[in-house]
């Protein structure tokens, strides 16, 4: 009788672990399963590749993570009305509704138009610690995100205009 309640035990010991190890692995996949409507990421190209398609400029400043002088962007005092789109790839990353004058010399926004369309990384070039924003699509180098923003979200993403195209609403 003794041997048979150990056993008992070890069973139901064994069998909780199995299923909670089972549970585990499923809990797993339900949170690093990707969503239907994921971002596809741009395949591998080579940096000769990329150089070729943008141009020494956009390519500096994408793929090398350079940044344009404050002042000189093509965007830094746009007021159209549409969408800001990765210069590289066309990922839609901000609305003309999140834009606003900073002061700094470069686009700012203080949303971006979803969540998972930019990615933030952890930058501590030059002494300084930032965070560098990507577009999360192709990785190119936008610029970087500060807390200083306006209401609502009290965010600034300071974008090099060079990162950026722009596609007018119809």
């Amino acid at each position: 009788m003794k041997y048979i309640f150990v056993i008992l035990i070890l069973a139901v010991t064994f069998g909780s672990t199995v299923h909670a190890q089972k549970a585990e692995q499923n809990l797993e996949k339900a949170v690093y399963q990707a969503p239907d409507n994921m971002i596809k990421k741009i395949e591998q190209k080579t940096e000769a590749e990329w150089l070729e398609e943008l141009g020494p400029e956009k390519y500096k400043i994408l793929r090398q993570c350079s940044t344009e002088p404050p002042f000189t962007g093509k965007y830094y005092n746009h007021k159209g009305v549409g969408n800001y789109v990765c210069a590289a790839c066309g990922n839609v990353l901000f609305s003309s509704e999140t834009k606003y004058d900073s002061g700094s010399g470069w686009p700012s926004f203080f949303a971006a138009v979803e969540k998972g369309k930019i990615k933030e990384v952890l930058d501590t070039s030059f002494g300084m610690t930032r965070t560098e924003i990507k577009c999360a699509q192709c990785d190119g180098h936008l610029g970087h995100i500060f807390t200083d923003g306006p209401k609502p979200t009290g965010m600034r993403y300071c974008v090099n205009s060079a990162s950026l195209d722009f596609e007018p609403k119809e």
